[in-house]
């Protein structure tokens, strides 16, 4: 073994050695500086370093144990610390939230800082688990932890209603050559891919400190895959056209503050600030004006004084989209009331101040928009954080609006925008998406970074420009590239005057859908096999050489007769 290369080897075997308290911390350690590889840092190399350190965490728990039971215990602990970590570091803004009225939601921050990051670490935990129980010394091991977190990641989108918040597959997303990637794959499938591409380097190293052969070449394998992946994303940057629609689009961001903004008294003041701003020097070109998520403190659909003033402001053929509480109430033919449903929701008004079309978010924010068990935990004096006595309710279903003179568009409401696959093709293709939000609640911490990194990312995989109107920030025009060409910052008061980018081409992604991930799947369940099989007949000890044959695992001298490059 070469000097230069002394280092990895004796980190190696001293990561995998570790035991105990130094393990778990190691592992958490290692999980929160993944973080950094998402936004607002993108320092994406560090998970070369996290990942690594990972399959060699994980090595220590298979080479000294012949037990398998024994193995999957220590793999699910390393896991879940892992996980811990990650989710600590990288949801640490959640608690944000809670600060915006601490006298009621305040006591609840320690409680959110260890019981959700450790339900969302069992995600991990679990695929280490399911790593472990297909892991084999050399480049199989490598498949194994991508192939079980890729799943993990798929399954922490979906699981009860989902939370797919910075996704392994975002860190290798980090740039624009790179994003394009998205346009092939989707992040689900890059998750698995960039969990193989950053775990390979530091498995070259096994537990004992030898180098495995057979993972320098899957390496290098895929650092070619990678520069290749660059190069054809820079070429496709480079080739994609700037044209734009007719739409000339008006964007508000009145950056009110969230803990001022449902006191009574700031209610007219909070809507003639929106008011001034949409009536800036320009609107009579504008076709459309965009204000965010729950923009206005109050029931627009319930206030035609407020309908009207918005008429009043609007030019003629102008239409406004604004982001606002709805109530339908039914009641019996006597008038009592039966049903109450509140819905957090999308309103296009036109310039005579009427409701021309509307869209109810149907993906909601467990604890912030509804509580599981709604009535049982009211009762017991628990509230979301909205503060909706009974919660907001869900609405039918993702479509499209249809509003005269645009494109037709996909309304994502909030966090409705982080689920790549529910943005659906229902036939008609969508000419844009438009992101209404509200990450006022979080401040300028990383959490309004991150929302917007993967807003630029559903654009990339839809191939489908999206506009972006966010109470406090950010604010932005996205084309179907990922390009930013207008933005508001974090914190900011403004508009943005721009053209409605024209669609993109349908992407791979699109074409494919869950084939693409299940594809992926299918390839690194192949690559693993091969590993694998390549390993019969080869001498088991190359890797682990004593502790293998102390636990009974000896070598199998039938297989060492056909040795491979993969088999070290």
């Amino acid at each position: 073994m070469s000097r230069g290369l002394a280092p990895f080897s004796r980190a190696a075997a001293w990561t995998s050695g570790l035991a105990g308290v130094k393990r778990a911390c190691v592992a958490v350690l290692l999980g929160a500086v993944s973080v950094l590889a998402f936004a607002p840092v993108h320092f994406w190399p560090i998970l070369f370093v996290s990942f690594g350190g990972l399959v060699w965490l994980l090595d220590g728990c298979h080479e000294p144990r012949a037990a398998l039971g024994d193995r999957l215990k220590c793999a699910g602990l390393t896991g879940f610390w892992f996980g811990f970590g990650f989710f600590l570091a990288g949801l640490y803004w959640v608690a944000e939230a809670f600060l915006i009225e601490p006298w009621r939601h305040g006591w609840l921050i320690p409680f959110v800082m260890t019981v959700f990051p450790a339900g969302m670490a069992l995600f991990f935990a679990a695929a280490c688990v399911l790593a472990m129980a297909l892991w084999r010394p050399g480049p199989a091991r490598v498949f194994a932890l991508a192939i079980a977190i890729g799943l993990a990641e798929y399954a922490r989108g979906h699981v009860l209603t989902g939370f797919p918040w910075n996704l392994i597959g975002y860190g290798l997303l980090a740039n624009g050559p790179l994003m394009q990637l998205a346009a092939l794959f989707g992040v689900y499938a890059l998750s698995l891919v960039a969990v193989l591409l950053f775990a390979a380097p530091a498995a070259i190293w096994n537990a004992n400190g030898r180098r495995s052969k057979g993972t320098v070449v899957l390496a290098a394998i895929l650092f070619v895959l990678l520069g290749l992946g660059y190069v054809w994303g820079d070429w496709r940057l480079a080739a994609a056209p700037e044209g734009t629609t007719g739409v000339r689009l008006r964007i508000v961001q009145a950056n009110v503050d969230q803990a001022d903004k449902w006191r009574p008294e700031n209610s007219a003041e909070i809507f003639a600030e929106y008011l001034d701003l949409t009536r800036t020097e320009g609107l009579a070109e504008m076709d459309l004006v965009i204000w965010p998520e729950t923009a206005l403190p109050f029931l627009l659909g319930d206030s035609p004084d407020a309908l009207a003033a918005i008429g009043e402001v609007l030019p003629q053929d102008t239409t406004l989209l604004v982001g606002v509480a709805r109530v339908v109430e039914q009641r019996d033919p006597n008038g009592r009331l039966e049903e109450r449903d509140v819905f957090n929701s999308l309103l296009a008004v036109g310039n005579g101040g009427q409701i021309l079309d509307s869209y109810d978010k149907m993906h909601l924010v467990p604890f912030g928009e509804y509580l599981p068990f709604q009535d049982f935990l009211e009762g017991l004096g628990f509230m979301q954080m909205t503060g909706v006595r009974g919660g907001f309710s869900e609405g039918m279903g993702p479509r499209l609006l249809d509003i005269p003179g645009l494109p037709p568009v996909w309304p994502l409401i909030c966090y409705e925008i982080i689920f790549p696959d529910e943005i659906a093709d229902q036939g008609t293709r969508a000419g844009w998406m438009l992101n209404v939000t509200n990450d006022a609640w979080f401040g300028s911490s990383a959490g309004p970074y991150q929302h917007f990194h993967q807003a630029q990312v559903r654009a990339v995989e839809q191939g489908l420009p999206v506009v972006r109107a966010a109470n406090t920030g950010i604010s932005a025009v996205i084309d179907p590239w990922g390009r930013v060409l207008a933005e508001i910052g974090l914190g900011e008061k403004g508009i943005i005057d721009a053209k409605l980018p024209k669609v993109g081409p349908r992407t791979t992604y699109v074409a494919l859908g869950m084939n693409m991930e299940i594809l992926v799947l299918i390839l690194g369940i192949f690559g693993w096999m091969v590993c694998r099989s390549a390993r019969i007949g080869a001498n088991l000890t190359g890797s682990y050489t004593h502790p293998m044959n102390q636990t009974g695992l000896g070598t199998n001298h039938q297989d060492s007769e056909q040795p491979s490059v993969f088999a070290n």
